[in-house]
């Protein structure tokens, strides 16, 4: 059930940080706000809005102002600051009460008018309601509980069983000025209401403080939630399918990533995230689960996340990559013609035709985004619209909104613009794995790959340096798109398990970039021998085992890809005593070159970059200190009489641009391949400042 999360010394804390600069009433609207907006049963990632109305002084003429602060439109709840909520005027919003026709644009023109500060982001659509109610406090969520109610045949007779007759009970309504027109004429008819509750879009909730407001909005959502779990005692049970038809992850996600990247060059990718909880995989086999999945979201303003319908995969097809592609396109083709059906002569621009959400039957609820972060919010819808939809069976049968009003939502341009437009990064929707990441050369190319767009699954053998290398990563780039796997390259199930955790974090992968080595130095009278094997494992077995299950994963996903193996300068320019390190890294080049035939096929390129001498020196820029060179530099110290700040330089003065070699030169290069800035496949690049010896032959 719904539970009152108010606590005096929160709110008191919340007073002393923001009253001194924006007064009491503002800081105690930002802890309710925090309040509503961290509770998903009430609004998710974004939705929902807040307002105070109090007073300002005009700085320059002493007047105090009749001011709202109001939720700016695309803030967050659950994080809200004094910023995110603008001040406006509210004579000038008073004054478009009962104006006959307003157009959508004349809304936001006026309601932008009456900022305070012309700089500050646009109020909620839904401006004019807040100030149109009397109360000084107002809060607005999409509680789930008040949609799986409401969205019946029989909504308003459930909902109003439910609220008793105190609250005011209204239809669908348009967003903006008509439904900020319809709520305060229903608090007109009955002024002493505590809420009210709009079918298919959620509830409005009032009062005289923070404390009131908040606590009305829980008490109405949890008497509607108590009801609805009395009503749907009697829940279906759904036997659940044999083990063995059930599709695992690592062979549906890739699937349906690849269905879902189309046939354009260069693919389309995405980001999947997967929510496989028990009642969420039952949900996935009910015998109405694909006619759940066509009706509509539990409320509109979910519509830009999710779209409307969701794509349903049995299970059968979750393995079958051409039947996977043909629903796909399916959906594709009936949502151009919904499109073209709906906006009929209007010129509007559709928006992308693929599907947002994918139930997998037996395997649970697919998000799909173009990153990882829009992978997860959708997800989180979903999980919660699926589970609402199930509620909403069991009490009866779950009705949305039919498709005419949801298009009108889904293209409503006030609602597109919550969004925002967001430059597309060149590795933006594609996932890399990369081994030896925790190494100097595998976290520069991890910074790369992560400017670039991608999201990044690290892998390393030393879990203690890995996860160090997450946190800073994760610092720096989000949480949301750095994964960390410990993996063993020269352990088969290690490798193949890394991979299995990739297509769970992400859905599948796109760019492999086998990094991981180990050096040793010997001259090849003195070899030990199993130094010697040792090394082979790790640089070419190793190599081999992380090609062999990409291999596998790419046919399985279909739409191409990128490997990029990190070999090195000694490939084409070997060093007296370095025999089975050169010879290792000779051979790994060799099995890109034969990947580069077989993957040919599958669209996969596969190019290896030659790198020299990267120490993973701070004073270079570098984040990371090189595991390799802390072993063999020891030697090649002695070899020349050298010390460390001596080493370098010689490594540096003997190329002909007499710049040190870093990291994150390597990373630039391995971006380069990945992407597609040029059709090459098989190529060897050089990163060692210019050697001779080493020219490509």
């Amino acid at each position: 059930m719904i539970q009152d999360r108010w606590r005096d010394d929160e709110a008191a804390a919340c007073v002393e940080r923001y009253a001194g600069a924006h007064g009491e009433d503002v800081a105690l609207r930002v802890y309710s706000s925090r309040l509503i907006g961290s509770d998903p049963a009430l609004v998710l990632h974004g939705g929902g809005n807040t307002s105070v109305k109090t007073t300002r002084r005009d700085a320059l003429t002493g007047e105090v102002l009749p001011v709202m602060a109001v939720k700016g439109s695309g803030s967050d709840l659950a994080a809200v600051e004094p910023r995110d909520l603008p001040l406006v005027r509210l004579a000038p919003l008073h004054a478009l009460r009962g104006v006959e026709r307003l157009s959508d644009e004349e809304m936001v023109n006026r309601v932008r008018g009456a900022l305070l500060d012309a700089s500050a982001p646009n109020p909620s659509v839904e401006a004019l309601l807040h100030a149109f109610l009397p109360h000084a406090f107002v809060d607005h969520t999409h509680a789930d509980a008040i949609l799986v109610v409401g969205n019946q045949p029989d909504g308003e007779a459930l909902l109003r069983e439910a609220v008793g007759e105190g609250v005011p009970i209204l239809p669908w309504t348009m967003p903006g000025h008509p439904l900020a027109e319809a709520v305060a004429a229903a608090h007109a008819r009955a002024p002493h209401c505590a809420a009210i509750v709009l079918r298919h879009h959620g509830v409005f909730s009032f009062g005289a403080s923070a404390r009131e407001s908040y606590a009305r909005m829980i008490a109405v959502c949890d008497r509607v939630a108590r009801f609805a779990a009395r009503r749907a005692a009697a829940r279906i049970t759904v036997p659940a399918l044999p083990r063995a038809s059930a599709p695992t992850a690592i062979d549906a996600l890739p699937a349906l990533r690849g269905a879902l990247a189309g046939d354009e060059d260069p693919p389309r990718r995405v980001v999947l995230a997967l929510r496989d909880a028990a009642e969420l995989v039952a949900a996935s086999r009910r015998d109405d689960a694909a006619s759940l999945c066509a009706a509509g979201p539990l409320t509109p303003d979910h519509i830009l996340r999710t779209k409307g319908p969701s794509l349903f995969v049995p299970a059968g097809d979750a393995l079958d990559p051409q039947a996977l592609r043909a629903r796909v396109a399916r959906y594709v083709a009936e949502y151009r013609e919904a499109f073209a059906r709906h906006a009929g002569a209007r010129r509007l621009t559709m928006l992308d035709p693929r599907p947002k959400v994918a139930l997998v039957e037996g395997l649970g609820v697919v998000g799909i985004g173009d990153d990882a972060r829009e992978a997860a919010i959708v997800a989180d819808i979903a999980e919660c619209t699926v589970r609402g939809k199930v509620l909403a069976q069991a009490i009866g049968r779950y009705e949305a909104l039919p498709p005419h009003e949801l298009f009108a939502m889904e293209y409503w341009s006030l609602e597109q613009q919550k969004l925002g437009k967001r430059a597309v990064a060149a590795l933006g929707g594609q996932v890399a794995l990369l081994t030896g990441a925790a190494g100097a050369i595998g976290f520069g190319i991890a910074q790369e790959l992560l400017e670039a767009g991608a999201c990044v699954v690290l892998t390393d053998h030393d879990a203690v340096r890995l996860e160090a290398a997450r946190v800073r990563l994760a610092a720096a780039h989000g949480a949301g798109r750095v994964a960390a796997v410990p993996l063993d390259v020269t352990d088969e199930a290690s490798v193949a398990a890394g991979f299995v955790a990739a297509v769970r974090r992400f859905g599948g992968v796109d760019i492999v970039v086998p990094n991981a080595g180990i050096a040793h130095v010997s001259t090849l009278a003195s070899m030990d021998l199993a130094r010697f094997r040792r090394v082979l494992e790790v640089n070419l077995v190793g190599v081999m085992l992380v090609l062999r299950e990409a291999a596998k994963l790419f046919a399985v996903q279909r739409s191409g890809g990128c490997v990029v193996l990190s070999g090195s300068k000694n490939v084409p320019a070997p060093g007296a005593g370095f025999g089975a390190y050169s010879a290792s890294k000779a051979g790994a080049t060799q099995l890109a070159r034969v990947a580069a035939l077989e993957l040919a096929p599958l669209g996969v390129r596969v190019n290896t970059i030659h790198a020299d001498a990267v120490f993973g020196d701070a004073a270079d820029g570098d984040a990371v200190e090189s595991g390799l060179w802390a072993e063999v530099g020891p030697e090649r110290m002695r070899a020349r009489g050298l010390d460390p700040a001596g080493l370098r330089a010689h490594y540096r003065e003997r190329s002909l641009l007499k710049r040190a070699v870093r990291a994150r030169d390597v990373g630039r290069a391995v971006v380069f391949f990945a992407a597609h800035a040029t059709r090459t496949t098989g190529a060897a690049l050089p990163v060692d400042g210019g050697l001779p010896e080493a020219f490509p032959r």
